[in-house]
């Protein structure tokens, strides 16, 4: 490697995004330099929240004072890094908004990015703080005008911009690229030309091609003097610039996260709260009352879905207080409902949804019991949502796709031949990772907890005979369960019951037996899965997905696809599941102030990247090995929600009003069938 390729692993590693409600982000590194095809300073959902493109890619900067020039961007080509204007980088910040401050002799400048809310919009600001005279700024943008998963190769199509007005451009739409605008309140001058041979070197080394061309319709010209701010901005919609300003100063002013839980400032909790916001979506509508709620789960790369976003329920709608959001979201899912299942994925290019996941409609079933509790309705709210779980239920009982069929104890098993039907999904063409196929743990939790969620509310609704059916299947599903889940030689569950054994992995998936509102496994066990899990899984920013122990192992998240869809569900860990863990932790432990510090100080590494001065974001996962490197998603919901979930939860202990409907939790204890509760 060459000098010219050196740069600090903070301004390499360390990357930002922010989202526009829409699906829509603008992301790169904080020393500006792109190291993904995924990064875009404009990366539109343009049928929100997918068919997502990255329109601006970058601008070129350049200062130029008394004749000499200094260039704040950064670009990567074949063997160089240039320009390095990270040199010059003096701050940066996400809060109140992404900022970064640029200084040399004689001169200091702030630039600024803000996402004009639900709008494909992105607006660049430049202030020159300070400076002994005035100082010449170029702006060139650069265009990729392409979907998020491909590259830019040059081409002879024409793409220059016509003048809408004297500081407003217009990109014509052709066969591959949608209808583009740009607005300044500089001097344009018009210098079309290709930049060939960009290098996003994080593609690269993840096995992908990483070489792109990028497209500039010209050059814009200021001249500044200290205190003046000057604009640039670009949109798939036409751009008054006055009115950008106003719409993005008035979602500031009212946008702010400081005490909406607490009431008083809280760094953690305010943190948590403004990553959350990074991921709910509002679609819109032909009208008004159209309009709905989305969740989308992983940036930058990600399509929707359904799963992680129901894992993310509680703590993104329900903790932030956000009812209205969360029933909106539920009911954009009614109609999802297939033979009782509700899709994996919401495709990004806009195809047919995805139904692949056994667990995804028992999700649905919790969030919606979730959503009772909170918003503690009355009985006659309940009605409509029983009516939705009913058919869930139903098709689970009778068997449905996937493969999903109870046995004769009445688990829940699922199998479908090159199809992983779980959370743990990797897969390499026809080679599963974790195939699981057969009675997996945390499907029959989750399976359990419907059966009781739904006895509640139908005993709620005054149908009681519907209630007792519902009991006594979770009557034999938890003798079941405790009877060949549990492995005496571990002192903890198997992972998966198969037709011909028992898988022993350990995995966290057990969590779900103990942490649910209806804990399917036996009381006199939670400890000891507990104790499990803490000593082979637990890490200080999650919880690994095997045992450090197992041959199968793999603690390293890197390389190409093949290696990292290896690692990604046997070792790597996720800090999402840090949230049942601490709400089992707290379960068998009590709920004093001890056992609740102890709870905060396995958070410490999760909240201080929050609240610290960096990007503040929570990726998908790390890896299993100290130092425990983040790979994935670089912002996941699950991770901020579940996170989130716990810190309002189970730390500040502000849990929601129960309903006097609702039962209390029993504690099963084998062969004593009277302890499942019928009333």
């Amino acid at each position: 490697m060459t000098s010219d390729l050196r740069m600090s692993e903070d301004m390499l590693g360390q990357e930002w995004l922010v989202s526009n409600g829409l699906g829509g982000y603008a992301s790169s590194t904080v020393g500006c330099l792109n190291t993904r095809k995924y990064h875009g300073l404009l990366v539109a959902a343009l049928s929100p929240p997918v068919r997502r493109m990255v329109l601006l890619s970058r601008v070129e900067e350049k200062v130029r004072v008394d004749g000499w020039s200094a260039s704040l961007d950064c670009a990567e080509y074949p063997g160089i890094i240039t320009p390095q204007g990270q040199q010059l980088l003096a701050a940066f910040s996400t809060e109140p908004f992404t900022r970064w401050a640029y200084q040399n002799e004689g001169w200091t400048l702030e630039k600024s990015l803000r996402l004009s809310p639900y709008r494909n919009t992105v607006l660049l600001t430049y202030t020159l703080l300070g400076a002994k005279q005035p100082v010449n700024l170029q702006v060139r943008p650069l265009f990729a005008l392409r979907g998020i998963h491909e590259l830019m190769l040059q081409w002879n199509a024409r793409l220059d911009p016509d003048p809408a007005a004297t500081q407003h451009h217009r990109i014509p739409p052709t066969m591959r690229t949608p209808e583009v605008f740009f607005a300044h309140d500089g001097n344009f001058a018009h210098e079309g030309y290709w930049y060939l041979n960009t290098i996003y070197r994080c593609e690269q080394e993840r096995g992908y091609s990483g070489l792109e061309d990028l497209w500039s319709p010209g050059v814009i010209n200021w001249t500044l003097r200290p205190g003046q701010t000057v604009s640039f901005a670009c949109s798939t919609d036409p751009i008054d610039l006055a009115e950008l300003h106003e719409d993005i100063d008035r979602e500031l002013a009212t946008g702010s996260a400081v005490g909406i839980i607490t009431g008083r400032p809280d760094n953690e909790v305010d943190a948590l709260v403004r990553a959350s916001r990074l991921f709910v979506v509002h679609t819109p509508g032909a009208v008004a009352s159209e309009a709905g709620v989305t969740v989308t789960t992983d940036y930058p790369w990600a399509p929707p879905s359904v799963r992680n976003a129901l894992i993310s329920f509680p703590g993104l709608f329900l903790a932030t207080g956000r009812f209205d959001d969360a029933r909106s979201y539920l009911r954009s899912l009614v109609p999802m409902l297939q033979d009782g299942l509700l899709p994996t994925f919401i495709p990004e290019n806009g195809s047919a949804a995805l139904y692949q996941g056994a667990d995804v409609s028992l999700w649905f079933v919790h969030a919606i019991h979730q959503y009772l509790h909170y918003t503690a309705d009355q009985p006659q709210a309940v009605e409509p949502w029983l009516d939705v779980i009913m058919p869930i239920i139903s098709a689970y009982r009778h068997g449905t796709k996937l493969g999903i069929a109870l046995d004769g104890d009445g688990l829940v098993r699922s199998h479908v031949p090159g199809m992983s039907t779980t959370w743990m999904d990797a897969q390499v063409g026809d080679w599963i990772i974790t195939p699981r196929h057969g009675r997996t743990v945390e499907v029959n939790a989750l399976w359990y907890n419907a059966l009781r969620v739904g006895a509640e509310l139908a005993r709620s609704a005054g149908r009681d005979a519907l209630a007792d059916a519902w009991l006594s299947t979770a009557k034999s599903v938890q003798q079941a369960f405790n009877a060949r889940f549990w492995n005496a030689a571990e002192h903890c569950c198997f992972d998966v019951i198969e037709d011909h054994g028992q898988d022993p992995s350990i995995r966290p998936n057990q969590l779900l037996a103990i942490s649910l509102p209806y804990p399917v496994l036996a009381d006199e066990h939670h400890a000891d899965v507990l104790k499990r899990v803490t000593t082979d899984l637990l890490t200080p920013v999650g919880l690994r997905t095997l045992a450090q122990r197992d041959p199968c192992y793999q603690g390293r998240y890197l390389g190409n696809a093949i290696s990292r869809d290896r690692a990604c569900h046997q070792g790597s860990v996720y800090p999402w599941l840090l949230g049942p863990y601490i709400t089992a932790y707290l379960r068998v432990h009590g709920r004093d102030e001890p056992s609740r510090a102890a709870c905060q100080s396995l958070l410490s590494r999760s909240l201080a990247r929050l609240t610290g001065n960096g990007s503040r974001l929570l990726p998908e996962l790390y890896d299993g090995d100290a130092p425990y490197r983040a790979g994935g998603a670089i912002a996941c919901s699950r991770s901020v929600a579940e996170i989130l979930r716990v810190y309002i939860e189970e730390i500040l202990d502000r849990r929601p009003r129960i309903q006097a409907s609702v039962a209390p939790v029993e504690r099963y204890v084998p062969g004593t069938p009277s302890n499942v509760q019928t009333g």
